[in-house]
Protein backbone atom coordinates (compact mmCIF):
# COMPACT_ATOMS: atom_id res chain seq x y z
CA UNK A 1 0.00 0.00 0.00
CA UNK A 2 1.59 3.42 -0.63
CA UNK A 3 2.39 5.67 2.07
CA UNK A 4 -0.23 8.39 1.34
CA UNK A 5 -2.97 6.20 2.30
CA UNK A 6 -2.16 5.49 6.16
CA UNK A 7 -4.84 8.28 8.04
CA UNK A 8 -1.57 10.93 8.71
CA UNK A 9 -0.72 13.85 7.17
CA UNK A 10 1.76 14.35 4.08
CA UNK A 11 2.95 17.51 2.12
CA UNK A 12 2.58 17.80 -1.37
CA UNK A 13 5.75 16.87 -3.71
CA UNK A 14 8.38 18.93 -3.44
CA UNK A 15 8.74 18.93 -7.09
CA UNK A 16 5.86 20.72 -7.87
CA UNK A 17 8.24 23.74 -6.61
CA UNK A 18 10.66 23.02 -9.84
CA UNK A 19 7.43 22.42 -11.92
CA UNK A 20 6.03 25.76 -10.86
CA UNK A 21 9.59 27.37 -12.02
CA UNK A 22 10.00 25.48 -14.93
CA UNK A 23 6.70 26.47 -15.87
CA UNK A 24 7.20 30.33 -15.40
CA UNK A 25 10.68 30.36 -17.39
CA UNK A 26 10.76 27.83 -20.32
CA UNK A 27 9.04 31.19 -22.40
CA UNK A 28 12.06 33.19 -21.51
CA UNK A 29 14.42 31.06 -24.13
CA UNK A 30 12.10 32.15 -27.73
CA UNK A 31 11.10 35.01 -25.78
CA UNK A 32 15.24 35.88 -26.09
CA UNK A 33 15.80 34.30 -29.35
CA UNK A 34 13.03 36.96 -30.80
CA UNK A 35 14.96 39.84 -28.93
CA UNK A 36 17.68 38.43 -30.26
CA UNK A 37 16.71 38.18 -33.76
CA UNK A 38 15.00 41.84 -33.76
CA UNK A 39 18.22 43.49 -32.87
CA UNK A 40 17.31 44.22 -30.07
CA UNK A 41 20.63 46.09 -27.46
CA UNK A 42 22.08 43.85 -25.50
CA UNK A 43 21.47 45.76 -22.07
CA UNK A 44 17.71 45.24 -22.81
CA UNK A 45 18.15 41.85 -23.29
CA UNK A 46 20.10 41.51 -20.37
CA UNK A 47 17.50 43.61 -17.97
CA UNK A 48 15.00 40.83 -19.52
CA UNK A 49 16.38 37.94 -18.63
CA UNK A 50 17.52 38.87 -15.04
CA UNK A 51 13.80 40.77 -14.45
CA UNK A 52 12.68 37.01 -15.77
CA UNK A 53 14.58 35.23 -13.70
CA UNK A 54 13.73 37.30 -10.64
CA UNK A 55 10.07 37.09 -11.17
CA UNK A 56 10.61 32.94 -11.89
CA UNK A 57 12.35 32.61 -8.27
CA UNK A 58 9.56 35.15 -6.41
CA UNK A 59 7.04 32.86 -8.00
CA UNK A 60 9.06 30.26 -6.62
CA UNK A 61 9.21 31.17 -3.47
CA UNK A 62 5.36 31.77 -2.92
CA UNK A 63 5.20 28.38 -4.42
CA UNK A 64 7.50 27.02 -1.73
CA UNK A 65 5.53 28.58 0.88
CA UNK A 66 2.03 26.99 -0.19
CA UNK A 67 3.79 23.66 -0.60
CA UNK A 68 4.95 24.08 3.41
CA UNK A 69 1.95 25.35 4.35
CA UNK A 70 -0.13 22.45 2.45
CA UNK A 71 -1.60 19.08 3.75
CA UNK A 72 -3.65 16.28 3.45
CA UNK A 73 -4.45 12.88 4.63
CA UNK A 74 -7.10 9.99 3.81
CA UNK A 75 -8.68 8.69 6.74
CA UNK A 76 -11.95 5.63 7.18
CA UNK A 77 -14.36 8.66 6.71
CA UNK A 78 -13.30 11.47 4.94
CA UNK A 79 -10.36 13.33 2.23
CA UNK A 80 -9.36 16.53 3.92
CA UNK A 81 -7.33 19.21 2.74
CA UNK A 82 -5.64 21.54 4.75
CA UNK A 83 -3.64 24.47 3.55
CA UNK A 84 -2.39 28.40 4.37
CA UNK A 85 -0.50 30.75 7.09
CA UNK A 86 -1.30 33.66 7.67
CA UNK A 87 -5.34 32.50 6.22
CA UNK A 88 -6.05 29.12 7.24
CA UNK A 89 -8.57 26.84 5.51
CA UNK A 90 -9.27 23.15 6.71
CA UNK A 91 -11.44 21.44 4.33
CA UNK A 92 -13.05 18.01 3.55
CA UNK A 93 -14.92 15.39 1.75
CA UNK A 94 -16.60 12.98 3.47
CA UNK A 95 -15.52 9.44 1.53
CA UNK A 96 -19.01 8.33 0.85
CA UNK A 97 -19.96 11.46 -1.10
CA UNK A 98 -16.77 10.96 -3.40
CA UNK A 99 -17.92 10.69 -6.91
CA UNK A 100 -14.82 11.74 -9.37
CA UNK A 101 -11.11 11.91 -8.74
CA UNK A 102 -9.36 13.23 -12.19
CA UNK A 103 -5.92 13.47 -12.53
CA UNK A 104 -4.06 15.81 -14.85
CA UNK A 105 -0.48 16.37 -15.45
CA UNK A 106 0.87 19.16 -17.51
CA UNK A 107 4.08 18.98 -19.59
CA UNK A 108 6.13 20.26 -17.04
CA UNK A 109 4.20 18.18 -14.41
CA UNK A 110 5.29 15.27 -16.41
CA UNK A 111 8.91 16.33 -16.40
CA UNK A 112 8.80 15.54 -13.14
CA UNK A 113 6.42 12.96 -12.24
CA UNK A 114 3.70 14.43 -11.00
CA UNK A 115 0.36 15.05 -11.40
CA UNK A 116 -2.33 17.43 -10.47
CA UNK A 117 -5.77 15.57 -8.48
CA UNK A 118 -8.89 16.65 -8.09
CA UNK A 119 -11.59 14.75 -5.90
CA UNK A 120 -15.16 15.94 -6.70
CA UNK A 121 -18.66 14.79 -4.83
CA UNK A 122 -20.44 15.13 -8.40
CA UNK A 123 -22.41 18.13 -6.74
CA UNK A 124 -22.73 21.56 -8.77
CA UNK A 125 -21.21 23.93 -6.39
CA UNK A 126 -18.67 24.99 -7.76
CA UNK A 127 -15.33 25.33 -5.34
CA UNK A 128 -16.66 23.50 -2.48
CA UNK A 129 -17.83 20.06 -4.24
CA UNK A 130 -14.78 19.07 -5.35
CA UNK A 131 -10.97 19.73 -3.90
CA UNK A 132 -7.40 20.00 -5.51
CA UNK A 133 -3.86 18.81 -4.67
CA UNK A 134 -1.30 20.10 -7.09
CA UNK A 135 0.52 18.35 -7.32
CA UNK A 136 1.84 14.58 -5.68
CA UNK A 137 4.05 11.68 -7.26
CA UNK A 138 2.11 10.20 -9.92
CA UNK A 139 2.44 6.87 -8.37
CA UNK A 140 0.61 8.63 -5.24
CA UNK A 141 -1.86 9.97 -7.69
CA UNK A 142 -2.78 6.70 -9.24
CA UNK A 143 -3.16 4.97 -5.48
CA UNK A 144 -5.29 7.76 -4.23
CA UNK A 145 -7.27 7.47 -7.34
CA UNK A 146 -8.04 3.55 -6.74
CA UNK A 147 -8.32 3.84 -2.96
CA UNK A 148 -10.84 6.89 -3.26
CA UNK A 149 -12.89 5.33 -5.94
CA UNK A 150 -12.93 1.70 -5.28
CA UNK A 151 -11.08 1.71 -1.58
CA UNK A 152 -8.41 -0.47 -3.54
CA UNK A 153 -5.15 -1.94 -1.68
CA UNK A 154 -3.46 -2.45 -4.50
CA UNK A 155 0.14 -2.12 -4.74
CA UNK A 156 2.35 0.08 -7.02
CA UNK A 157 2.93 -2.81 -10.49
CA UNK A 158 -0.15 -3.76 -10.09
CA UNK A 159 -2.41 -0.63 -10.78
CA UNK A 160 -0.23 0.69 -13.21
CA UNK A 161 -0.65 -2.91 -15.15
CA UNK A 162 -4.28 -2.64 -14.57
CA UNK A 163 -4.26 0.98 -16.03
CA UNK A 164 -2.01 0.97 -18.72
CA UNK A 165 -2.02 -2.87 -20.15
CA UNK A 166 -5.15 -4.38 -19.10
CA UNK A 167 -7.79 -4.77 -22.51
CA UNK A 168 -10.18 -6.00 -19.39
CA UNK A 169 -13.03 -3.59 -19.50
CA UNK A 170 -11.73 -1.28 -22.72
CA UNK A 171 -15.20 0.04 -24.29
CA UNK A 172 -13.37 2.13 -26.95
CA UNK A 173 -9.63 2.80 -28.16
CA UNK A 174 -8.49 5.57 -30.74
CA UNK A 175 -8.05 5.05 -34.31
CA UNK A 176 -5.78 7.12 -35.46
CA UNK A 177 -8.11 7.40 -38.73
CA UNK A 178 -10.50 9.33 -36.82
CA UNK A 179 -7.99 12.36 -37.26
CA UNK A 180 -9.17 12.97 -40.44
CA UNK A 181 -13.04 14.38 -38.72
CA UNK A 182 -10.50 17.23 -37.36
CA UNK A 183 -10.64 18.74 -40.34
CA UNK A 184 -13.94 19.81 -40.55
CA UNK A 185 -14.25 20.61 -36.60
CA UNK A 186 -14.50 24.22 -37.12
CA UNK A 187 -14.17 25.17 -33.23
CA UNK A 188 -10.52 24.03 -33.69
CA UNK A 189 -10.39 25.74 -36.64
CA UNK A 190 -11.64 28.87 -35.01
CA UNK A 191 -9.43 28.54 -32.49
CA UNK A 192 -5.86 28.35 -34.26
CA UNK A 193 -7.00 31.76 -36.13
CA UNK A 194 -7.66 33.20 -33.39
CA UNK A 195 -4.28 32.16 -31.84
CA UNK A 196 -2.66 33.22 -35.00
CA UNK A 197 -3.98 36.38 -35.09
CA UNK A 198 -3.09 37.11 -31.49
CA UNK A 199 0.52 35.76 -32.65
CA UNK A 200 0.58 38.19 -35.18
CA UNK A 201 -0.30 41.03 -33.44
CA UNK A 202 2.34 39.97 -30.27
CA UNK A 203 5.21 39.75 -32.86
CA UNK A 204 4.30 42.64 -35.65
CA UNK A 205 7.22 44.66 -34.46
CA UNK A 206 9.56 41.66 -35.41
CA UNK A 207 7.63 40.83 -38.53
CA UNK A 208 8.01 44.29 -39.94
CA UNK A 209 11.68 44.16 -38.81
CA UNK A 210 12.75 40.40 -41.18
CA UNK A 211 10.68 42.26 -43.75
CA UNK A 212 7.37 40.11 -44.13
CA UNK A 213 5.06 42.37 -43.99
CA UNK A 214 7.01 44.46 -47.25
CA UNK A 215 7.04 41.28 -48.86
CA UNK A 216 3.45 40.54 -48.69
CA UNK A 217 2.89 44.08 -49.84
CA UNK A 218 5.09 43.59 -52.97
CA UNK A 219 3.28 40.26 -53.91
CA UNK A 220 0.10 41.51 -53.69
CA UNK A 221 0.79 44.65 -55.80
CA UNK A 222 2.72 42.22 -58.55
CA UNK A 223 -0.10 39.65 -58.63
CA UNK A 224 -3.63 39.57 -59.69
CA UNK A 225 -6.24 40.47 -56.78
CA UNK A 226 -8.01 37.15 -58.00
CA UNK A 227 -4.83 35.32 -57.24
CA UNK A 228 -4.31 36.85 -53.81
CA UNK A 229 -7.44 36.16 -52.79
CA UNK A 230 -7.55 32.99 -53.88
CA UNK A 231 -4.09 32.00 -52.75
CA UNK A 232 -5.11 34.05 -48.85
CA UNK A 233 -8.41 31.61 -48.72
CA UNK A 234 -6.16 28.54 -49.58
CA UNK A 235 -3.33 29.50 -46.99
CA UNK A 236 -6.09 30.06 -44.16
CA UNK A 237 -8.25 27.22 -44.94
CA UNK A 238 -4.98 24.43 -45.15
CA UNK A 239 -3.45 25.86 -41.77
CA UNK A 240 -6.92 26.14 -40.28
CA UNK A 241 -7.00 22.54 -40.93
CA UNK A 242 -3.47 21.33 -39.99
CA UNK A 243 -4.13 23.42 -36.95
CA UNK A 244 -7.03 21.73 -35.71
CA UNK A 245 -5.11 18.02 -36.87
CA UNK A 246 -2.48 19.06 -34.54
CA UNK A 247 -4.80 20.23 -31.74
CA UNK A 248 -6.66 16.86 -32.23
CA UNK A 249 -3.87 14.99 -31.71
CA UNK A 250 -2.71 17.07 -28.65
CA UNK A 251 -6.27 16.30 -27.06
CA UNK A 252 -7.06 12.83 -28.20
CA UNK A 253 -3.64 10.96 -28.28
CA UNK A 254 -3.71 7.61 -26.31
CA UNK A 255 -7.51 7.99 -26.10
CA UNK A 256 -9.01 5.29 -24.37
CA UNK A 257 -12.63 4.27 -22.94
CA UNK A 258 -12.62 1.55 -20.18
CA UNK A 259 -14.75 0.37 -17.22
CA UNK A 260 -13.56 -0.24 -14.40
CA UNK A 261 -14.59 -2.55 -11.72
CA UNK A 262 -18.13 -2.56 -13.54
CA UNK A 263 -19.40 0.27 -12.60
CA UNK A 264 -17.19 3.43 -13.04
CA UNK A 265 -16.49 4.76 -16.36
CA UNK A 266 -12.87 6.00 -17.45
CA UNK A 267 -11.38 8.45 -19.94
CA UNK A 268 -7.84 8.49 -20.72
CA UNK A 269 -6.13 10.76 -23.19
CA UNK A 270 -3.76 13.68 -24.25
CA UNK A 271 -0.31 14.00 -25.57
CA UNK A 272 1.60 16.41 -24.09
CA UNK A 273 -1.28 17.09 -20.79
CA UNK A 274 -2.39 13.74 -20.38
CA UNK A 275 -5.76 13.59 -18.21
CA UNK A 276 -7.98 10.86 -16.34
CA UNK A 277 -11.25 11.45 -16.14
CA UNK A 278 -13.89 9.16 -14.16
CA UNK A 279 -17.78 9.20 -14.21
CA UNK A 280 -19.53 6.43 -12.04
CA UNK A 281 -21.97 4.43 -13.96
CA UNK A 282 -24.71 5.36 -11.32
CA UNK A 283 -24.44 9.32 -12.49
CA UNK A 284 -25.28 8.18 -15.68
CA UNK A 285 -28.20 9.21 -16.53
CA UNK A 286 -28.54 8.85 -20.56
CA UNK A 287 -26.00 9.61 -23.85
CA UNK A 288 -26.15 12.44 -26.12
CA UNK A 289 -24.87 11.78 -29.86
CA UNK A 290 -23.18 15.46 -31.51
CA UNK A 291 -23.11 15.84 -34.95
CA UNK A 292 -21.74 19.26 -36.19
CA UNK A 293 -23.38 19.58 -39.48
CA UNK A 294 -19.83 19.14 -41.61
CA UNK A 295 -18.97 16.36 -39.20
CA UNK A 296 -22.57 15.04 -39.95
CA UNK A 297 -21.96 15.15 -43.82
CA UNK A 298 -18.74 13.33 -43.48
CA UNK A 299 -20.35 10.41 -41.18
CA UNK A 300 -18.70 11.57 -38.03
CA UNK A 301 -20.06 11.96 -34.53
CA UNK A 302 -19.07 12.52 -30.87
CA UNK A 303 -19.99 10.80 -28.14
CA UNK A 304 -21.55 12.77 -24.85
CA UNK A 305 -22.78 11.87 -21.52
CA UNK A 306 -25.84 12.86 -19.61
CA UNK A 307 -24.62 12.88 -15.66
CA UNK A 308 -25.33 14.30 -13.08
CA UNK A 309 -22.81 16.45 -11.13
CA UNK A 310 -20.12 17.02 -14.61
CA UNK A 311 -19.01 20.34 -14.70
CA UNK A 312 -20.79 22.53 -17.65
CA UNK A 313 -17.31 24.84 -17.94
CA UNK A 314 -14.08 23.91 -20.65
CA UNK A 315 -10.46 23.97 -19.80
CA UNK A 316 -7.86 26.03 -21.75
CA UNK A 317 -10.34 25.08 -25.24
CA UNK A 318 -9.87 21.26 -23.70
CA UNK A 319 -13.23 18.58 -24.19
CA UNK A 320 -15.92 18.74 -21.62
CA UNK A 321 -15.87 16.17 -18.86
CA UNK A 322 -18.74 14.83 -20.79
CA UNK A 323 -17.24 13.80 -23.53
CA UNK A 324 -16.91 10.09 -23.94
CA UNK A 325 -15.55 9.24 -27.46
CA UNK A 326 -14.08 12.53 -30.30
CA UNK A 327 -15.03 12.45 -33.28
CA UNK A 328 -15.55 8.96 -34.74
CA UNK A 329 -17.46 7.12 -37.57
CA UNK A 330 -21.18 6.88 -36.60
CA UNK A 331 -21.19 3.62 -36.50
CA UNK A 332 -18.68 3.30 -33.63
CA UNK A 333 -20.47 5.94 -31.80
CA UNK A 334 -23.11 3.86 -31.75
CA UNK A 335 -21.85 0.79 -30.79
CA UNK A 336 -19.72 2.44 -28.03
CA UNK A 337 -23.16 4.16 -26.96
CA UNK A 338 -24.25 0.64 -26.23
CA UNK A 339 -21.90 -0.68 -24.62
CA UNK A 340 -21.83 2.24 -22.02
CA UNK A 341 -25.57 2.23 -21.64
CA UNK A 342 -24.99 -1.66 -21.44
CA UNK A 343 -28.49 -2.22 -23.72
CA UNK A 344 -28.67 -4.63 -26.35
CA UNK A 345 -28.85 -1.60 -28.91
CA UNK A 346 -28.28 2.27 -28.52
CA UNK A 347 -31.59 4.18 -27.93
CA UNK A 348 -29.84 6.77 -29.80
CA UNK A 349 -29.82 4.43 -33.50
CA UNK A 350 -34.09 4.12 -32.78
CA UNK A 351 -36.54 5.03 -35.68
CA UNK A 352 -37.92 8.22 -34.19
CA UNK A 353 -41.61 9.69 -34.73
CA UNK A 354 -42.13 12.39 -37.41
CA UNK A 355 -43.30 16.20 -36.81
CA UNK A 356 -46.14 17.95 -38.31
CA UNK A 357 -45.61 19.60 -41.57
CA UNK A 358 -46.87 22.96 -39.41
CA UNK A 359 -43.04 22.34 -38.09
CA UNK A 360 -41.77 22.54 -41.64
CA UNK A 361 -43.52 25.53 -41.67
CA UNK A 362 -42.14 27.38 -38.62
CA UNK A 363 -38.73 26.85 -40.02
CA UNK A 364 -39.22 27.67 -43.88
CA UNK A 365 -40.38 31.08 -42.28
CA UNK A 366 -37.59 31.45 -39.75
CA UNK A 367 -35.17 30.47 -42.78
CA UNK A 368 -36.44 33.07 -45.08
CA UNK A 369 -36.77 36.18 -42.22
CA UNK A 370 -32.92 35.35 -41.62
CA UNK A 371 -32.10 35.50 -45.25
CA UNK A 372 -33.97 38.57 -45.54
CA UNK A 373 -31.16 41.15 -44.64
CA UNK A 374 -29.14 39.56 -47.48
CA UNK A 375 -31.58 40.20 -49.75
CA UNK A 376 -32.07 43.42 -48.86
CA UNK A 377 -28.29 44.50 -48.01
CA UNK A 378 -27.92 43.05 -52.05
CA UNK A 379 -30.89 45.37 -53.50
CA UNK A 380 -29.57 48.37 -51.71
CA UNK A 381 -25.86 47.62 -52.93
CA UNK A 382 -27.08 46.91 -56.57
CA UNK A 383 -29.13 50.13 -56.31
CA UNK A 384 -26.50 52.33 -55.29
CA UNK A 385 -24.23 50.93 -57.97
CA UNK A 386 -21.54 49.23 -55.95
CA UNK A 387 -21.81 45.84 -57.93
CA UNK A 388 -23.33 44.74 -60.58
CA UNK A 389 -26.76 44.09 -60.74
CA UNK A 390 -26.47 40.48 -61.80
CA UNK A 391 -24.32 39.89 -59.21
CA UNK A 392 -26.55 41.14 -55.96
CA UNK A 393 -29.07 38.58 -57.91
CA UNK A 394 -26.95 35.44 -57.31
CA UNK A 395 -26.19 36.56 -53.26
CA UNK A 396 -29.86 37.10 -52.90
CA UNK A 397 -30.98 34.06 -54.32
CA UNK A 398 -28.18 31.79 -52.80
CA UNK A 399 -28.93 34.09 -49.75
CA UNK A 400 -32.64 32.71 -50.09
CA UNK A 401 -31.84 28.68 -51.43
CA UNK A 402 -29.83 28.63 -47.90
CA UNK A 403 -32.16 29.70 -45.80
CA UNK A 404 -34.65 27.01 -47.30
CA UNK A 405 -32.13 24.10 -47.46
CA UNK A 406 -31.28 24.47 -43.82
CA UNK A 407 -34.93 24.86 -42.75
CA UNK A 408 -35.64 21.50 -44.49
CA UNK A 409 -32.78 19.93 -43.09
CA UNK A 410 -33.70 21.25 -39.36
CA UNK A 411 -37.38 19.47 -39.74
CA UNK A 412 -35.98 16.70 -41.00
CA UNK A 413 -33.77 16.61 -38.04
CA UNK A 414 -36.79 16.68 -35.98
CA UNK A 415 -37.66 13.63 -34.46
CA UNK A 416 -38.66 11.62 -30.77
CA UNK A 417 -39.72 8.40 -29.20
CA UNK A 418 -40.38 6.61 -26.22
CA UNK A 419 -38.95 3.36 -25.26
CA UNK A 420 -39.06 1.05 -22.07
CA UNK A 421 -36.48 2.58 -20.43
CA UNK A 422 -35.28 5.93 -22.10
CA UNK A 423 -37.23 9.29 -23.88
CA UNK A 424 -35.68 10.37 -27.02
CA UNK A 425 -35.32 13.46 -28.75
CA UNK A 426 -33.32 14.61 -31.86
CA UNK A 427 -33.42 18.21 -32.95
CA UNK A 428 -30.81 21.00 -34.25
CA UNK A 429 -28.86 21.42 -38.00
CA UNK A 430 -25.43 23.15 -37.48
CA UNK A 431 -25.38 20.64 -34.54
CA UNK A 432 -27.86 17.79 -34.48
CA UNK A 433 -28.76 16.08 -31.05
CA UNK A 434 -29.84 13.08 -30.40
CA UNK A 435 -30.22 12.82 -26.38
CA UNK A 436 -31.58 9.26 -24.91
CA UNK A 437 -32.72 10.44 -21.22
CA UNK A 438 -33.97 7.79 -18.99
CA UNK A 439 -37.69 7.97 -17.95
CA UNK A 440 -36.84 7.70 -14.08
CA UNK A 441 -34.15 10.58 -14.34
CA UNK A 442 -37.09 13.31 -15.48
CA UNK A 443 -38.31 15.56 -12.42
CA UNK A 444 -40.23 17.46 -14.17
CA UNK A 445 -42.15 18.93 -17.64
CA UNK A 446 -41.76 22.40 -19.36
CA UNK A 447 -44.75 22.93 -21.58
CA UNK A 448 -43.83 26.08 -24.17
CA UNK A 449 -46.32 27.41 -26.13
CA UNK A 450 -46.15 30.72 -28.05
CA UNK A 451 -48.65 32.51 -29.98
CA UNK A 452 -47.66 31.17 -33.42
CA UNK A 453 -47.46 27.30 -32.03
CA UNK A 454 -50.88 28.13 -30.80
CA UNK A 455 -52.21 28.66 -34.17
CA UNK A 456 -50.51 25.67 -35.55
CA UNK A 457 -51.31 23.87 -32.48
CA UNK A 458 -47.76 22.68 -32.06
CA UNK A 459 -46.38 22.67 -28.58
CA UNK A 460 -42.63 22.12 -27.54
CA UNK A 461 -42.03 19.65 -24.29
CA UNK A 462 -39.24 20.05 -22.30
CA UNK A 463 -37.86 17.41 -20.27
CA UNK A 464 -36.52 18.62 -16.95
CA UNK A 465 -33.57 16.66 -15.17
CA UNK A 466 -30.90 16.85 -12.73
CA UNK A 467 -28.38 15.87 -15.19
CA UNK A 468 -26.27 17.01 -18.50
CA UNK A 469 -28.10 20.08 -19.57
CA UNK A 470 -30.88 19.90 -16.81
CA UNK A 471 -33.89 20.13 -19.91
CA UNK A 472 -34.01 18.27 -23.28
CA UNK A 473 -37.03 19.65 -25.43
CA UNK A 474 -39.38 17.83 -27.80
CA UNK A 475 -39.48 20.65 -30.22
CA UNK A 476 -42.95 21.74 -32.24
CA UNK A 477 -45.14 18.42 -31.95
CA UNK A 478 -48.94 18.49 -32.16
CA UNK A 479 -50.08 19.52 -28.69
CA UNK A 480 -52.07 16.26 -28.10
CA UNK A 481 -48.59 14.14 -29.07
CA UNK A 482 -46.73 16.14 -27.16
CA UNK A 483 -49.24 15.83 -23.80
CA UNK A 484 -49.13 12.02 -24.54
CA UNK A 485 -46.38 11.98 -24.74
CA UNK A 486 -45.18 13.49 -21.43
CA UNK A 487 -47.81 11.72 -19.72
CA UNK A 488 -46.35 8.15 -21.07
CA UNK A 489 -42.95 9.10 -20.69
CA UNK A 490 -43.58 9.87 -16.27
CA UNK A 491 -46.77 8.66 -15.94
CA UNK A 492 -48.84 10.86 -13.27
CA UNK A 493 -46.20 13.28 -13.38
CA UNK A 494 -48.01 16.31 -15.47
CA UNK A 495 -51.58 15.31 -14.75
CA UNK A 496 -52.19 17.13 -12.13
CA UNK A 497 -51.15 20.41 -13.77
CA UNK A 498 -53.94 19.86 -17.20
CA UNK A 499 -57.00 21.31 -17.33
CA UNK A 500 -60.06 18.65 -16.86
CA UNK A 501 -63.48 19.02 -19.11
CA UNK A 502 -65.88 20.86 -16.90
CA UNK A 503 -68.62 17.69 -16.30
CA UNK A 504 -72.18 18.35 -17.35
CA UNK A 505 -74.65 18.13 -14.88
CA UNK A 506 -78.29 17.85 -15.95
CA UNK A 507 -81.31 18.63 -13.94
Amino acid sequence: MSTVIDGQWHRLAPKTIAAVATLVVAPLVPTAAVMLISGVPALVLVITTLSWAAVGLVIAGVAAIDWWFTWYRITAERFELRRGNLTRSHRWIPRDRIRSVDLTAAPSHRLFGVATVKVGTGGQAGDSSELKLDAIARQDAEFLREELLFGGSSTSDTTVMATETSDDGTLARLDPKWFRYSVLTLSLALIVWGAIGSAIGSFSELLQAVGVYDAIADLVVSTSLWVVVAAGVAIVLAVGAIGSIAMSVEMWWGFQLTRERGDTLRVKRGLLTTRSVSLEERRLRGVEVAEPLLLRWAGGARLNAVATGLKQTKENHQPDNKTLLPPAPRAEVQRVATAVLSEPQSPTAAALRKHPRAALRRRLTWGLVSALPVVVAAVVVAAMGWVPPALSIVVAVAAVLMGIGFAVDAYRNLGHEITDHYLITRSGTGIRRTVALERGAIIGWRITRTMFQRRSNLVSVGATTAAGGSIYEVHDVNTEVGLELAEKAVPGLLAPFLEQPATRISG
